[in-house]
């Protein structure tokens, strides 16, 4: 992909194959799947005592950016829309430039299926969609796509988690990954990094990337803090309130109530994951044991007794088109 990107010195000559367009089912659209029609959805809600007319209106305009954003492709360079539910499928070129339209949530999704390949995010409704990952709205895109497809325009580089098992399996993650349990019971694991090693029984373990800093991560941050607080201590806010840069050079990792007992123990509950320090850990549950990404449980990793699970660094960053 960089011999790709190293072509954008030349003057107006674009420097991808193909643009694929990302999407997802707009609430509409996943109301006809559940009520079969337009009008079924219409009478449904409308019996529920809820108003149609601004879901319609919603899809409308969704269809209309999406419409706008397939016409900003120059004539003679090949494109494809894809449903998100299509990503795990699909195989994407080296020389692709991927453009999402929809919530920030779908470039998330969207960016663990990529190697090196740009993405350039549309926000199809700035007046609902807050879009901390969508610096482009309708209005203002076109130039900054045609900048894009030339390789001028800057990109910013994100770095991802990755959980690899000894099965050969792994998952990314954009924000965070979680490992634990399907259900509320404990979690039971061997947690080792470097030297350091135990046995530990708990609701979970979060790991955190700096794009995931401002989510999950916090949250965890503000328990622990009201804890402390409470019981009578003063606590120190990290730099920057533990808010990471998006190209940071490590993880944040957190246990979730660590259980202290005579077979478990609570050392190893916080701290980082960099190259040097990659995170191990060794399943002791027969089964219900999952690492999840990014919120999404239904794409998961099983991680039952017999896995082993080494939590890193992935060797591919995200590459988001900004701004300039």
């Amino acid at each position: 992909m960089n011999a790709v990107l190293n072509r954008a010195v030349e003057p107006h000559r674009a420097v991808f194959e193909k643009v694929v367009i990302v999407t997802r089912r707009t609430e509409l659209e996943e109301l006809v799947a559940r009520f079969n029609s337009v009008p079924q959805a219409r009478f449904y809600l409308e019996h529920a005592g809820q108003v149609f007319e601004p879901i319609a209106a919603r899809h409308a305009q969704y269809h209309a950016v999406l419409e706008t954003a397939r016409q900003a492709v120059p004539r003679g360079l090949k494109s494809q829309v894809i449903d998100r539910a299509f990503l795990p499928q699909f195989l994407f070129g080296e020389a692709d430039l991927v453009m999402t339209v929809g919530p920030d949530g779908l470039v998330v999704n969207v960016a663990k299926y990529l190697q090196a390949q740009p993405v350039f995010a549309l926000n199809p409704d700035p007046g609902s969609i807050d879009g901390l990952l969508l610096p482009f709205s309708v209005e203002r895109f076109a130039g900054a796509f045609q900048r894009t497809l030339q390789g001028k325009q800057p990109l910013r580089s994100v770095t991802m988690a990755q959980a690899r098992l000894n099965d050969g399996q792994s998952l990314l993650a954009f924000n965070d990954l979680f490992i634990g349990t399907r259900s509320h019971v404990s979690a039971r694991y061997e947690i080792a990094q470097g030297k350091r090693r135990e046995t530990q029984s708990s609701s979970g373990i979060i790991v955190s990337t700096g794009a995931g800093s401002t989510g999950w991560l916090q949250s965890v941050y503000a328990g622990a803090a009201a804890v402390v607080t409470a019981l009578g201590g003063q606590v120190q806010p990290p730099p920057e309130r533990g808010r990471l840069p998006w190209d940071t050079d490590h993880l944040m990792y957190a246990v979730r109530e660590p259980f202290p007992s005579k077979a478990t123990q609570t050392a190893l509950v916080f701290g980082a994951i960099d190259a040097e320090r990659p995170l191990t850990l060794t399943s002791h549950m027969t089964d219900n044991g999952v690492i999840f990404s990014d919120g999404m449980e239904a794409d998961f990793l099983a991680f039952n007794a017999g896995s082993t699970a080494s939590i890193g660094l992935a060797p591919n960053r995200a590459q988001l088109v900004v701004a300039a």
